[in-house]
């Protein structure tokens, strides 16, 4: 995506922004991410502020407000700062957080606080004053037939668990960019990141092995967790067919083999 930089922004948006931060000193456009048009980092005289932010005519401005809203109700997330409308703009202001994306291949010190977030994360409600489609839903018929009972839930879950949206503290991990949540079952999290696992070198099994530490996903109905292994593999697929994108054929792969997998070791 071409972004946006902060210098390019009309003066009355920045202007609103500066009511909350004071003058800026400095600003980074950020390098990572293909969602908004304006995602950078700030510094000012207070530290430093993450911004990200999309036109108010843009078809997805609702988005930003609602991933706001999730943002300041969502357990190891950065703090909701501020939200601004001005010059044609919507901008968001989060905390700043230091850290760095985890490493989830075997034997990383980063996997005991990834279990340590799962498990914190499947304890939280879905803010119901938030409207939007439950992840059984989002996934329409690429659910197995008969079955989207089983990714029925009301939990908080985030959806999108690429360590690109993990940053590691000394304090434990922070998930960031939670546009995607949607209410889905308690164990939902730590299934989207069996295959995140796989893709980072672990086989299915020790992948498997990571997330039954979580108790929600030790506790979830096997045949659910079938019936989500199959959806997931279903819609990477389909995203892969109508939008392709290089780094979805290995995540597809991993995908793949977590679904053979249980085939092979789960009644």
């Amino acid at each position: 995506m071409d972004r946006t930089p902060w210098h390019e922004l009309p003066p009355t948006a920045r202007h609103a922004v500066e009511a909350h931060t004071g003058p800026v000193e400095w600003a980074e456009t950020a390098d990572k991410g293909v969602m908004s048009p304006v995602a950078c980092v700030l510094r000012t005289g207070s530290g430093r502020v993450f911004v990200k932010g999309v036109r108010l005519d843009d078809p997805s401005a609702w988005m930003y407000r609602s991933e706001a809203r999730v943002t300041d109700r969502a357990p190891l997330a950065p703090r909701l700062l501020w939200q601004v409308e001005a010059g044609e703009w919507l901008l968001v202001g989060y905390e700043y957080v230091d850290g760095h994306h985890p490493d989830l291949s075997p034997g990383s010190a980063d996997l005991a606080p990834l279990v340590d977030a799962l498990t914190a994360m499947s304890a939280a409600p879905w803010p119901e004053a938030v409207r939007k489609k439950p992840l059984h839903t989002r996934w329409g018929a690429l659910v197995p037939d008969g079955h989207a009972h089983d990714l029925e839930g009301r939990a908080l879950v985030h959806t999108d668990m690429s360590p690109l949206n993990m940053l590691a503290t000394a304090d434990g991990l922070v998930l960031v960019d939670w546009a995607l949540a949607c209410p889905a079952p308690d164990w939902a999290d730590t299934a989207f990141t069996v295959p995140r696992l796989i893709h980072a070198g672990h086989t299915p099994h020790q992948a498997e092995s990571i997330a039954r530490r979580v108790p929600a996903y030790r506790a979830a109905s096997p045949g659910a967790v079938d019936t989500f292994t199959h959806a997931l593999y279903a819609v990477w697929e389909s995203r892969e067919r109508t939008d392709p994108l290089p780094h979805r054929a290995a995540l597809i792969a991993a995908a793949g083999a977590w679904v053979e997998h249980r085939a092979l070791t789960v009644a």
